[in-house]
């Protein structure tokens, strides 16, 4: 019996947003970029749902936005605020914690 397609579709979206917090902390991101790092990683994330989840981190004061003019092109770029670093901290410790627990030890990188 597998995980029903709702929680995994929760867990999913719930990745997705640690990996855009992940992202943004680290340097500026826009929604294309973003949309691509993800595919690159297995998540195929429609527009429309990407969109929301920038624009609700941003509500929820995680991300900070400005709008940038490129080769004549408007394009919207998100950056984690110091909420949204603190939050991808706690969220790290959580998932350390949950993978300690649940997988099995990993073979350290060459």
């Amino acid at each position: 019996m597998g995980a029903s397609p709702s929680l995994l579709r929760d867990v999913e979206l719930a990745f997705m947003r640690i990996h855009v917090l992940h992202h943004a902390a680290e340097h500026p991101v826009y929604g294309l970029w973003m949309r691509e790092e993800l595919a690159e990683h297995g998540y195929d994330i429609a527009v429309g749902t990407l969109y929301p989840i920038l624009h609700q981190l941003e509500d929820e004061g995680y991300l900070a936005s400005e709008e940038r003019l490129e080769g004549g092109r408007r394009r919207r770029y998100y950056e984690a605020t110091a909420q949204g670093r603190a939050l991808l901290a706690e969220v790290l410790v959580r998932l350390g914690e949950l993978a300690d627990e649940t997988l099995p030890p990993r073979e350290p990188r060459r």
